[in-house]
C-alpha cells in the first residue's frame, strides 16, 4: 500500500463538497475535508480485531509532516499491542491529575488519595456532623499534631501496621500512652472511611491490638469512705472563700452532676418551687444528634439543695448564671476554682476532685443505702443505658424514685456532717 501520497499543494487545491471527502495519505492516515471547509487529520487502525479511528488535529495547524509523525507514533503503539486512543486518554488524565496536584500544592492542600486528604474528608463529611463541636475539634487537633506530620503525605492505601505503630510509639514516648490509644482509634476510623471511598484496601489498626502497652485506667480522685466524706462535707460548709464557690461544691455533692453542668447552671433552668433542675440536652455529654434532638436531663433537688439556691439567689439571681465568674458575669466559674477550693480545705488532688463527688455519691449510696435501686443512681448520673438498644427502648427517668433517693441522700449527708454512725464498707 503506497504511503505519503498527499502534498500540501493537493491539500490546498481540494475543495469541500456537499458531503465529507477523504484525502488519503496511506498507512491509515487521511485528511477529512468537511463541507464547512474544516480539514481534520484522521488515522484508521485496527487493534484487537476492531477498526478504530484517532483524531490527529486540524490542518493547517497540524502540518502534513506533523500528521505523518503522529501517525507513525500511533502505529508504533499499535505494533506493541497498545491502543493509541486509550494511551491518549491516560496521558490526558495524568496531565489533569498533575495540574490538580500543582494547584493543591500551591494552595497548601493535601494531595488526592493521601491519608491527610482522606482524613480531612472524613472529618468534614462523617465525623463533624455526628459528634459535638468540642469532640470534633479534639479529633482535628489530634490528627494535626500526632498523625499528619508522620503519615499525612502517604497514600492511604500504603499506610501499613508498622507505619502506624511507629507513629503511635512516637506519641507514647512523650508519656502519653492514653493519647496513643486514642490516636490508634482515630486512624482506624479514617482507614475504614478510606476503604469505603476506594482509597485503601484494608485497615491495619486491628493488627496492632497487642502492640501497645495497656494504659493504666485512672479514675477521678474521690473520697469513698463515709467518715472521710463527712469531714469533706463539714469542711465545704465552713469554706470562707466566695459564697458561690461554697454553694457550687455543696450542690455538686447533693446533685452529683458533672462539674461543668454545675458550674454553668442557669437560674432559668431551675424550678425551685417544683424542686427540679432541667439541664438542656445541648449541655449534656451526648452525641451531636442527641444534643440537638434529645430531652433535657431532669435533676430532682432535695430540700437542702433548694435552700442553698434560695440563699444564693439574692447574690446572683439578677443575672443568667447561678455561679458567675468574678471577672465576667457572662462566664461561669472555672473547674480550677472548685478544685483549688478543695486544696485550700486540705484535700489534695490525689484524694478528691470536683468530679469525684459523682463517684462518692454513687459508691456511698450503694454501700450505705441498700434500698436504692442502682438504676435510679445511673439515671441521676445521666449514664446511658447499656447495650446497643438500651437507649432506644428504655427511656425511663425514674423521676419519682429519684426524688425519694435525692432526699434520702441529702438527709444521709446531714448525718455524715454530724458524725453519725454509719455501716462499715463491705470487704473487697
Amino acid at each position: 500500500m503506497p504511503t505519503d501520497t498527499l502534498t500540501d499543494a493537493a491539500i490546498r487545491k481540494a475543495k469541500p463538497g456537499e458531503k465529507p471527502r477523504k484525502l488519503s495519505d496511506g498507512a491509515g492516515l487521511y485528511l477529512e475535508l468537511q463541507p464547512s471547509g474544516a480539514r481534520w487529520w484522521r488515522l484508521k487502525y485496527r487493534i484487537g480485531g476492531k477498526e478504530k479511528r484517532l483524531s490527529l488535529g486540524t490542518y493547517p495547524a497540524v502540518t502534513l509532516a506533523e500528521a505523518r509523525r503522529r501517525r507513525d507514533e500511533a502505529r508504533a503503539l499499535v505494533a506493541t499491542g497498545t491502543d493509541p486512543s486509550e494511551s491518549r486518554k491516560a496521558d490526558k488524565a495524568a496531565q489533569a491529575h498533575a495540574q490538580v496536584r500543582a494547584t493543591l500544592h500551591a494552595a497548601g492542600e493535601p494531595m488526592p488519595g493521601t491519608f491527610e486528604a482522606v482524613a480531612r474528608d472524613w472529618l468534614r463529611l462523617v465525623h463533624e456532623p455526628k459528634v459535638s463541636a468540642r469532640y470534633a475539634l479534639r479529633s482535628r487537633i489530634q490528627l494535626d499534631r500526632d498523625v499528619f506530620p508522620w503519615i499525612g503525605t502517604m497514600q492511604a492505601r500504603d499506610v501499613s501496621a508498622p507505619v502506624v505503630l511507629d507513629l503511635l510509639r512516637k506519641v507514647a514516648a512523650r508519656d502519653a500512652l492514653d493519647t496513643a490509644h486514642r490516636v490508634k482509634q482515630t486512624v482506624g476510623l479514617v482507614m475504614r472511611y478510606a476503604i469505603a471511598t476506594g482509597h485503601a484496601d484494608r485497615d491495619p489498626t486491628p493488627d496492632l491490638r497487642e502492640a501497645l502497652p495497656t494504659p493504666i485506667k485512672r479514675h477521678f480522685a474521690a473520697i469513698l469512705e463515709p467518715q472521710r466524706a463527712g469531714e469533706l462535707l463539714r469542711a465545704v460548709d465552713g469554706y470562707t472563700g466566695q459564697p458561690g464557690t461554697r454553694a457550687a461544691l455543696q450542690l455538686a455533692a447533693l446533685t452529683f452532676q458533672r462539674p461543668g453542668n454545675v458550674r454553668s447552671m442557669q437560674w432559668a433552668h431551675l424550678d425551685l418551687d417544683g424542686c427540679t433542675w432541667s439541664i438542656p440536652a445541648a449541655e449534656m455529654k451526648r452525641s451531636k444528634q442527641d444534643k440537638e434532638t434529645g430531652a433535657p436531663h431532669l435533676v430532682p433537688l432535695a430540700r437542702q439543695a433548694v435552700a442553698i439556691l434560695r440563699e444564693l439567689q439574692p447574690l446572683t439571681g439578677s443575672g443568667a448564671l447561678v455561679f458567675p465568674g468574678l471577672r465576667s458575669r457572662d462566664r461561669p466559674i472555672s473547674d480550677m476554682t472548685l478544685n483549688a477550693a478543695m486544696r485550700r480545705l486540705g484535700f489534695g488532688p490525689d484524694e478528691m476532685t470536683a468530679h469525684g463527688f459523682r463517684a462518692m455519691a454513687r459508691t456511698v449510696i450503694r454501700e450505705q443505702l441498700p434500698d436504692i435501686d442502682p438504676e435510679w443512681i445511673e439515671a441521676q448520673l445521666a449514664h446511658g443505658k447499656k447495650g446497643p438498644l438500651g437507649m432506644a427502648y428504655d427511656r425511663a427517668q425514674y423521676m419519682a424514685q429519684r426524688r425519694q433517693m435525692m432526699q434520702a441522700w441529702a438527709d444521709f449527708c446531714d448525718r455524715l456532717r454530724e458524725g453519725a454512725q454509719v455501716l462499715p464498707f463491705k470487704a473487697a
